[in-house]
């Protein structure tokens, strides 16, 4: 890596270097992440279950009132969207676990069914 020449860019000085020209390499080394994915497997990410949705007007938005009902356009036994990071991953049904809602997977991704 060398310095080539230096050139003015309003307050800071910018420097335009060259770099050292690697060689091709044909990738038979071994895999960045492995065959088991390891090296991911405790990073964090938001799943969301989408239930379903409303289409209200601002007026109604601003004139809700605690312990009103807003109806939903999906029907109850429809399936719920399930988002990684946004992207939809799968479908499934909502269920009760406990004292807690859960979501059994119904459909992943290609078709397969559950």
């Amino acid at each position: 890596m060398s310095k080539n020449s230096k050139a003015k860019g309003g307050d800071a000085a910018l420097e335009i270097i060259d770099l050292a020209q690697l060689p091709a390499r044909d990738g038979t080394g071994s895999s960045l992440f492995g065959s088991g994915f390891e090296v991911i497997q405790n990073v964090k990410a938001r799943l969301t279950v989408v239930a379903g949705e409303t289409g209200i007007t601002i007026g109604e938005l601003l004139g809700l009132k605690t312990e009103q009902v807003l109806k939903l356009e999906s029907l109850m036994d429809a399936p719920v969207d399930i988002l990684l990071e946004g992207q939809l991953v799968a479908r499934g049904q909502l269920v009760a676990v406990d004292e807690h809602f859960g979501v059994r997977i119904l459909e992943l991704p290609g078709g397969s069914a559950a």
